[in-house]
């Protein structure tokens, strides 16, 4: 069962939309280029880190990059586990996978270790606000 929209600031639309794109990253079809799966998975743990911004009820700053979000909640007191801290390296395809020939080709392995990476950083996003006032 879907869950029922919610509004622009609050943190459950931002993981809801989160778990969407992590859903797309995990398709499996051979019309999809690993970049658009790639670039699902980078949208998933970059809006799961947006979403402990706004449940933490602090601005975040709009960008695709993952280092400079999570240094912003490192320097606000949120602790960033190392498998969460990993999702920098999907910041690339927040670029790359836009344009055809931009980066190299992403391997299977690539796509895979995205994926992963992707859903450590939504568990934690969702780990975060949960039973937070």
């Amino acid at each position: 069962m879907t869950e029922p929209p919610f509004e622009p600031d609050d943190y459950r639309r931002w993981l809801q939309m989160a778990r969407g794109n992590l859903k797309l990253a995990a398709v499996r079809d051979p019309e999809v280029p690993f970049e658009e799966l790639c670039y699902n998975a980078q949208q998933a743990a970059e809006k799961a880190v947006k979403a402990v911004f706004v449940k933490l009820r602090r601005p975040f700053p709009y960008t695709h990059n993952l280092a400079y979000l999570l240094d912003r909640l490192a320097e606000s007191g949120v602790d960033i586990p190392p498998e969460v801290r990993r999702s920098v390296d999907l910041t690339r395809f927040a670029f790359e996978a836009r344009y055809p020939s931009v980066g190299p080709a992403v391997t299977e392995e690539q796509h895979q270790q995205s994926l992963q990476t992707a859903r450590a950083t939504v568990l934690w996003a969702e780990s975060m606000v949960i039973g937070k006032g």
